[in-house]
């Protein structure tokens, strides 16, 4: 199946020029967070999986001293004192088509809400229908998705509701979708 490249994912990444990156402190640990001319490369959790190695990172610069970087800082920093939803940066995710467009898929899921596997991989089907091993495809899609939280891929959960696989851990997982739980949500439960 070909799949176009996403309109919010600027770019293809493919060229990365002027990588570099910080440091950022959250709530759930530090985040490595990479950009480039193009936009946002990643945004990785302290021993989350699938990470680059060092020199994929490009130059450490702090924080304050590179705009884009100050604005991913300021932005994910609002985020997790609850003083904002969404995100407004420029994204430049390396991946294949297929990866963008299970990303693009992602930033579609409003904040509060949480989706499938097989509802994502039913949504690429033309059809709607989900083909056999699709929703596995779109599994590792999703556990590849290099810009964690602000990418939201903690709103995809099992078949059933349950959690499961987040690169950053399911401990991580459970307070992101707790922290973007509504109040009436949040009331609700039994537990």
């Amino acid at each position: 199946m070909t799949v176009a490249s996403p309109p919010l994912l600027r770019g293809d990444g493919a060229s990365a020029q002027n990588r570099r990156s910080t440091r950022l402190a959250t709530p759930l640990g530090d985040m490595l967070v990479a950009v480039s001319d193009d936009g946002v490369l990643g945004a990785y959790f302290d021993g989350q999986a699938h990470q680059p190695d060092a020199a994929w990172f490009g130059a450490r610069v702090e924080q304050r001293d590179d705009a884009l970087l100050d604005a991913v800082g300021q932005q994910l920093t609002a985020w997790f004192a609850g003083e904002r939803t969404d995100f407004d940066l420029p994204l430049a995710a390396l991946g294949t088509p297929f990866q963008r467009s299970v990303w693009e898929l992602l930033l579609q899921i409003p904040p509060g809400e949480t989706t499938t596997y097989g509802e994502l991989s039913a949504s690429l089907s033309p059809d709607g229908v989900a083909t056999p091993g699709q929703a596995q495809g779109v599994g590792q899609a999703v556990g590849h998705n290099p810009i964690s939280v602000i990418v939201p891929c903690h709103r995809v959960v099992g078949s059933d509701g349950s959690l499961v696989g987040f690169a950053g851990g399911l401990d991580r997982k459970r307070w992101l979708l707790a922290h973007e739980e509504s109040e009436t949500t949040r009331e609700s439960r039994l537990f």
